[in-house]
């Protein structure tokens, strides 16, 4: 543990299903701590954006999407237990069943699982990381964070981003870190930054593998 971070390891499911709603993430936190709840306790513990594509009729699950979960080790062999063969019901949870049409959408059916050791480096990136609404502000309060980290590194803000539930909004902006040292990119990819961990929100991945998880 390093500055009161566990370490963290990413957990990778197989993954089949088809069309999801645009808030989704909210259901799927809430289907994933339903087959593992102690994941529920742990406040370092993420989930990685969905690969998904935009339809008309809502989100297309890419081929060969994974759900990757972020947890710290100690968690890994639990989670890695729980999960396999469960199917995670997100129309349930939304109470959009009546909308779907055909059998298994807003559905995900897990696979068995894969660890993958968390690596450094210099570029990484989150699809959203939760902050102000105004860029200048947000872009202030992320330096100072990673100055309270002891952390150095350059930013690139993306755009404005939003992710609406029934219950809660969360707004936020893209972001990529670069110019990172080894130790700053673990540190930053352990314990994320921003709000809403669970709902895929502050969690980096390095650059070059984006679109590859």
């Amino acid at each position: 543990m390093t500055n009161g971070i566990p370490e963290m390891i990413d957990l990778a499911f197989d993954l089949e299903g088809g069309t999801l709603p645009a808030d989704y993430p909210f259901a799927l936190w809430s289907e994933i701590v339903r087959h593992a709840p102690q994941l529920a306790k742990e406040k370092f513990a993420g989930v990685l954006p969905l690969r998904t594509a935009e339809s008309n009729e809502g989100l297309l699950l890419a081929k060969r999407a994974k759900l990757v979960l972020r947890i710290p080790t100690t968690l890994a062999e639990y989670a890695a237990a729980c999960l396999p063969g469960k199917q995670l019901n997100l129309a349930k949870q939304l109470h959009v069943a009546a909308s779907i049409k055909q059998p298994g959408e807003g559905a995900l059916l897990l696979g068995e699982g894969k660890l993958h050791k968390i690596h450094p480096f210099p570029t990484i990136h989150a699809q959203l990381v939760t902050g102000a609404s105004d860029e200048l502000i947000f872009t202030d309060c992320i330096n100072s964070k990673l100055s309270e980290m002891g952390i150095a590194g350059k930013l690139i803000c993306g755009k404005r981003r939003t992710l609406t539930g029934d219950q809660q909004t969360i707004h936020g902006f893209s972001l990529v870190i670069h110019d990172l040292k080894p130790e700053a990119s673990l540190q930053l990819q352990y314990a994320g930054l921003g709000e809403e961990r669970h709902f895929g929100c502050g969690v980096f991945v390095p650059h070059k593998v984006i679109s590859g998880l």
